[in-house]
C-alpha cells in the first residue's frame, strides 16, 4: 500500500474529549475514527491489525477442534427469559429495541442463550458430543462508563466460544485445553509474559471462573500476584481464593491490570434452564455440560496499544502489525524506491510505502507514530554507497545494509 493512496491522514493531536492513551494514538495514527464514546470505526490500518488478531485467535481455536460460525446480533426476548437474563435487574447492559410489528428484541451483548437454543437442533445423542463452536461477533453493551478508548466499548468485536459435553470430566479436559490455547494466543500477540490466568468470581454457577488479566496501568482491575507460585487472584474474590488455595496473603503483590479474556464453566445449569439434553447409550435423557470462553479482540488491540507504545507512537509486534515495513523515499529516487517496494512485496514482506512529496522529518515522524516493526529508508546518498537504512521500531537500532542483507533481516 502506498501512503498516497490512503484516505486517512496522521494527526498532531487527538480529539480533546479523548482521554485514553490507546485511542489517542490510534486516532492520531489513522487506525480508528471515533463516532462517539465507546464506539469506533476501524480504518484500513486498524482493520488490518484487527484481522491479524482475529487470525491468531482463529488458528488457536481451530487447533482445539472448534467450529467457526457467526450468529445474528438480533436476539429474541423469549430465549433470554428462560434464564431470567432478559430482566434489566439481572443484566443491566442491554440495548433493546422493537421491530415494525412491535416485537421486542435485544442487540446481542453475549450469545450463550441463543447458541444453546440453536444447538437443540444439532445435539440429540451422545454421538453428537462433544461439540464446540465459536464466532467473531460485534457485541453491544450499554456501558455506564466508556472512557478507556477501545478497551471498554459500547460496541466491540469479541470472540466467544461455547463447548458442550456429556460429562464434567470431558468439560474439565476441554477447559484445560482452552486455557492453554488462550496462553498461546497472548504469547503470539506479544503480551504473554504480562498476562496471567486469574481466579475470579464464578457468579451463580461455580465458586470461581478464570480471567486472563494483563498488567496495564490503564486497566480497570486489580489482581494479586503470587509470583513464586504463578498464582493470580482478582481483588473481588481475594479472601475466598486465599482460603481455597491455602496461601499467605502477605505473599501477594497487587498490580493494575486489564481483562483480555475469560473462561467460564457453567456446569449443567444453563443447559437445564434452556431445556437442552442428550440421550446416552442406554437411551436415557441426560444433562449437558457447558463451557463459555471469551476474548475481546478489539479490547486486546487497545491493551497492546497502551502497553507497546512510547512517546513517539505505537510499537506493533510483527505478528499483528498492519504492515511489516514502512518504506521512506527521500529525494529523486522514485523509480528505485518503487522497484524496492515491489521486490520486498515479491519476497513476502508487507510494505507501507511513503511515496508522498513530504520532507523527510514528517515521513520519519509518521513512521514512528504508525509503529510498524521496521523502517527502511532509500535515498540518493544511500544508493551511492549501495546501501539501505534499516531502523527497528522497538529498539531504535539503525543499520546500513545491502539489499541482500536487508532481506535476510526482515523477510
Amino acid at each position: 500500500m502506498r501512503v498516497s493512496q490512503l484516505f486517512t491522514k496522521t494527526l498532531k493531536n487527538a480529539p480533546a474529549d479523548e482521554v485514553a492513551k490507546n485511542a489517542q494514538l490510534l486516532i492520531r495514527a489513522g487506525y480508528v475514527y471515533k463516532e462517539m464514546a465507546g464506539a469506533y470505526a476501524y480504518l484500513p490500518l486498524g482493520l488490518r491489525v484487527l484481522e491479524n488478531i482475529k487470525q491468531i485467535i482463529r488458528e488457536e481455536m481451530d487447533a482445539i477442534n472448534s467450529n467457526e460460525l457467526i450468529m445474528t446480533s438480533l436476539q429474541r426476548k423469549e430465549v433470554w427469559e428462560k434464564t431470567t437474563r432478559w430482566n434489566d435487574d439481572v443484566v443491566d447492559v442491554w440495548f433493546k429495541t422493537k421491530l415494525k410489528d412491535d416485537t421486542e428484541v435485544g442487540l446481542g451483548w453475549s450469545h450463550e442463550e441463543p447458541i444453546v437454543e440453536m444447538m437443540q437442533n444439532y445435539i440429540h445423542s451422545y454421538r453428537d458430543l462433544p461439540a464446540s463452536v465459536y464466532q467473531f461477533q460485534t457485541k453491544m453493551r450499554n456501558e455506564l462508563r466508556a472512557k478507556s478508548g477501545i478497551m471498554r466499548g459500547r460496541e466491540f468485536v469479541m470472540k466467544d466460544m461455547y463447548s458442550f459435553h456429556a460429562t464434567k470430566e470431558d468439560l474439565d479436559d476441554y477447559y484445560a485445553k482452552a486455557t492453554e490455547a488462550y496462553k498461546r494466543v497472548y504469547d503470539r500477540l506479544g503480551i504473554g509474559d504480562d498476562t496471567y490466568v486469574t481466579f475470579a468470581s464464578g457468579g451463580a454457577f461455580t465458586q470461581f471462573s478464570h480471567e486472563f488479566q494483563t498488567i496495564c496501568d490503564a486497566g480497570e482491575d486489580v489482581i494479586y500476584l503470587h509470583r513464586e507460585k504463578n498464582i493470580a487472584i482478582n481483588e473481588e474474590v481475594i479472601d475466598e481464593a486465599v482460603a481455597e488455595l491455602g496461601i499467605d496473603r502477605n505473599d501477594l503483590e497487587p498490580v493494575k491490570t486489564a481483562e483480555v479474556g475469560n473462561i467460564f464453566n457453567f456446569g449443567t445449569q444453563k443447559t437445564d434452564e434452556m431445556g437442552l439434553y442428550y440421550t446416552d447409550m442406554e437411551g436415557k435423557r441426560q444433562s449437558l455440560y457447558l463451557g463459555s470462553y471469551g476474548i475481546g479482540a478489539t479490547r486486546v488491540m487497545g491493551v497492546i496499544a497502551e502497553k507497546l507504545s512510547d512517546e513517539k507512537g505505537l510499537v506493533w509486534p510483527k505478528a499483528i502489525a498492519p504492515y511489516h515495513v514502512y518504506l521512506v523515499s527521500i529525494g529523486n529516487v522514485a523509480a528505485q524506491a518503487t522497484e524496492l517496494y515491489e521486490s520486498l512485496q515479491a519476497a513476502g514482506v508487507t510494505v507501507l510505502f511513503d511515496d508522498r512529496d513530504e520532507r523527510p522529518g514528517a515521513k520519519f515522524a509518521d513512521a514512528e507514530l504508525i509503529g510498524l516493526p521496521y523502517r527502511v529508508t532509500i535515498s540518493e546518498r544511500l544508493l551511492a554507497d549501495d546501501k539501505l537504512e534499516l531502523t527497528v521500531r522497538n529498539s531504535g537500532e539503525t543499520q546500513l545494509l545491502t539489499r541482500d542483507e536487508l532481506l535476510a533481516k526482515i523477510a
